[in-house]
């Protein structure tokens, strides 16, 4: 698979994470409010560290099956999220997910970010699904999931349980000829036999 970084959009850079972010990792990973629907978290500074250097590992693999990336703002430089890929190569499908500090939420970073996560799924490493999970009452993820063209596939009941609380999930997919479609509607889809 190929693909190459840093990736750009209007008011973004996603680019790998350095060793620097250690600060802006741990101010929203700390935060209670920021994840209070994830299945980790409140973070201390060890475990944004620890965070880093696995996200340091992990994209050395060839070819890459993990690209969690760091979310900045190209206005200002600053570090105020992740959004990533998780793959599975022998099903060329991924999981998206993503995570911000308070401060940036409401202005439509983590859509535009998610985005260009899909382009970069489907256009750069040419999967064919990209799958995304939110808790049930997460209705900033859901509307983000929502905007970016994913589909809502069902409900997970009690599939995941969190600081002791077992919670639901909306399952959201799409494809890679849904994304192509909406995109660039000229793409043709289907196979030719040879």
């Amino acid at each position: 698979m190929k693909g190459s970084l840093p990736l750009l959009t209007e008011r973004l850079e996603l680019r790998d994470f350095r060793e620097d972010d250690v600060d802006a990792v741990h101010e929203w990973a700390s935060d209670p409010e920021v994840v209070r629907f994830m299945s980790w978290g409140p973070n201390t500074r060890e475990l944004a560290r620890e965070f880093l250097q696995r996200k340091f590992a992990e994209r050395t693999g060839a070819p890459r099956r993990t690209w969690d990336l760091a979310v900045v703002r190209r206005d200002t430089g600053q570090v105020i999220g992740s959004v990533g890929l998780r793959i599975d190569a022998p099903r060329r499908q991924a999981a998206l997910g993503y995570c911000y500090e308070q401060e940036s939420w409401g202005q439509g970073f983590a859509t535009e970010a998610a985005m260009e996560m899909l382009r970069f799924a489907f256009e750069a490493l040419e999967l064919h699904r990209v799958h995304a999970s939110a808790d049930t009452r997460n209705g900033g993820s859901i509307r983000v999931l929502d905007k970016i063209g994913m589909r809502q596939e069902g409900c997970l009941r009690q599939h995941v349980q969190v600081r002791g609380e077992w919670r639901d999930s909306y399952l959201y997919a799409i494809l890679r000829d849904e994304w192509m479609e909406a995109h660039h509607p000229t793409h043709t889809t289907g196979e030719t036999d040879d």
